[in-house]
């Protein structure tokens, strides 16, 4: 058989089997469309998670499958490493079922995604200019878990949600302060002292308000400021009295 013919019936064939599958699908209800997602997303697999997910919704868009799905699909795309679309996902599940049961789901996944954006933040490199970095990823994350916490007091992910407030707190806090510690060390000593107060005043009950005291101190002194300094190392001796200052040269 010449090979273009060859080719020519392999093609049909394909788009035949193509087609079948096209045709089995259509007969598809709902529940099978679900049954397929949740499979695939039980096996990991979220891409086809995602894409059974779609086709339920475009071919039966109302009703409680394609509610679920709505809702499923929130966490596939966080799985799946596609945190922007989780997000986008969540606003739109929250939009439009806010009285949904498990709507309190779709705000903590919300925060999972935007949580995860803040760990690739923070696993950066210090070796770049830390003025440079953007941590907004860590505050809407902590936006995103405060505001289900307020909304929904009883709900079951309202512990962790409140633990992971309290790390990105920590982790805010810690990265004002090596913006402090990078001005210090270049004599911006103006710079160093502000970046400082500013833990002081909005990051309070942080382990990192002690060295924002200690930058605070040292960066008056080089500036001549000698009161400030005093009383910067008297609220630091008198709430932190183990701390010992790092060796830096201010």
């Amino acid at each position: 058989m010449h090979l273009f013919t060859r080719l020519l019936i392999l093609s049909l064939l394909l788009l035949l089997g193509a087609c079948a599958s096209v045709d089995k699908k259509q007969e598809w209800s709902a529940q099978q469309y679900y049954k397929e997602a949740k499979t695939a997303l039980d096996n990991r697999d979220y891409e086809t998670a995602i894409r059974y997910y779609e086709e339920l919704k475009s071919a039966y868009p109302y009703g409680r499958y394609a509610e679920q799905a709505d809702l499923d699909i929130i966490y596939a795309y966080y799985k799946g490493g596609e945190p922007e679309s989780a997000i986008a996902a969540a606003d739109n599940f929250i939009k439009q079922y806010p009285r949904h049961p498990n709507v309190d789901y779709a705000y903590y996944l919300r925060g999972l995604a935007s949580f995860s954006e803040g760990d690739t933040f923070l696993n950066k490199t210090f070796n770049q200019d830390p003025t440079q970095r953007d941590p907004s990823h860590l505050r809407r994350s902590f936006n995103y878990f405060s505001e289900l916490v307020r909304k929904f007091p009883e709900s079951k992910y309202r512990a962790d949600a409140l633990q992971r407030m309290k790390y990105l707190l920590n982790a805010l806090a810690r990265h004002e302060i090596h913006v402090a510690r990078f001005y210090l060390e270049r004599e911006a000593y103006l710079a160093a002292a502000n970046r400082a107060r500013y833990v002081v005043e909005h990051y309070q009950n942080t382990p990192a308000v002690a060295e924002a005291l200690d930058i605070m101190s040292r960066a008056y002194d080089k500036m001549g400021r000698t009161e400030l300094a005093n009383d910067a190392r008297r609220v630091l001796q008198l709430n932190f009295p183990d701390y010992h200052s790092p060796a830096r040269k201010p």
